[in-house]
């Protein structure tokens, strides 16, 4: 797929240029002020900005302040491209977060190769970005990847007010089966607990996480109450069908106990709160038996 390249320059001759020596490797979108690109950047997110300092409105220097300020933009890379040749004002370029500095008149080979130098690094940054957010023993995002999502959710929940729902589920007596067939069928075990969820999850937009240990969580962006108990539902009888051979062939099964709240949170609610009520569903869930889903009270 093709990166994404901005070039914001207020200048309709640089941005010709740039466009004309990059649009063969690259989709690049010329813009001609920084408000041009801020009004952007949200829906068509680049994967690197060429920017010019001097520019009329907001400069350079002004804008990328901004991007580095700003959670979503932040690890976007910028290359000044610019006619300041003083050493300073390139310091001043590097000391705001700026990945290079490039003084005009540039020359096109030059730029193709910074350019792609650092297309390298971002590649090479995401791939470890990617690895750091996914639980290796069931390929599925992690606690950290969680918290990121259930943070965004929690905000669009807040901002266009609609429901938001968690599930926390758990192996019941998964102590014992690792006990009793050890702790490498244990994982394959997990394996196919996790395999079953995603087997039960129909929507694009569920987001299931591997919790820790034995346990999982579930997050359902715009599902109320009643649809939440009900996918949870389907995970739980889904994995109470499921046979796990050894690799002796002796059959194995396991079930899961589930909790689940749902909740329209407002800027004045806490989402560990929220969390919390989950979780002491799951406990619930336990303590009555196992093998079963409740919903907070």
């Amino acid at each position: 797929m093709q990166k994404t390249i901005y070039v914001v320059d207020d200048s309709d001759t640089n941005l010709v240029a740039a466009k004309e020596a990059l649009k063969e490797q690259y989709r690049v979108m010329t813009l001609p002020s920084a408000a041009r690109m801020f009004s952007l950047i949200d829906r068509v997110p680049p994967d690197l900005i060429l920017l010019d300092i001097l520019m009329s409105g907001m400069n350079g220097y002004e804008a990328l302040d901004v991007l580095k300020k700003s959670d979503i933009c932040r690890n976007i890379p910028v290359i000044f491209i610019t006619g300041l040749s003083d050493s300073n004002d390139e310091i001043k370029g590097l000391n705001l977060g700026a990945e290079d500095y490039i003084t005009k008149p540039f020359n096109d080979t030059i730029v193709k190769l910074r350019i792609r130098n650092q297309i390298k690094i971002v590649n090479q940054m995401r791939t470890i970005e990617r690895l750091s957010m996914m639980d290796q023993l069931t390929d599925m995002a992690n606690r950290r990847s969680f918290n990121a999502q259930i943070t965004k959710e929690w905000r669009r929940a807040i901002r266009t007010q609609s429901p938001l729902s968690l599930m926390m589920i758990d192996v019941d007596k998964f102590k014992i089966y690792n006990d009793t067939y050890g702790h490498p069928q244990g994982d394959i075990a997990l394996r196919a607990v996790a395999d079953a969820m995603r087997r039960s999850l129909l929507r694009a937009t569920d987001f299931l996480a591997r919790w820790g240990g034995e346990e999982f969580a579930v997050l359902l962006s715009m599902a109320d109450m009643s649809s939440a108990l009900s996918m949870a539902e389907n995970i739980r009888t889904g994995i109470e069908a499921i046979t796990i051979p050894c690799l002796d062939g002796t059959p194995t099964q396991v079930t899961v106990s589930i909790g689940v709240n749902s909740h329209i949170p407002s800027r004045t609610d806490s989402m560990d709160t929220f969390i919390l009520q989950a979780d002491n569903a799951l406990y619930t869930a336990k303590k009555t038996g196992r093998n079963r889903v409740c919903g907070a009270q």
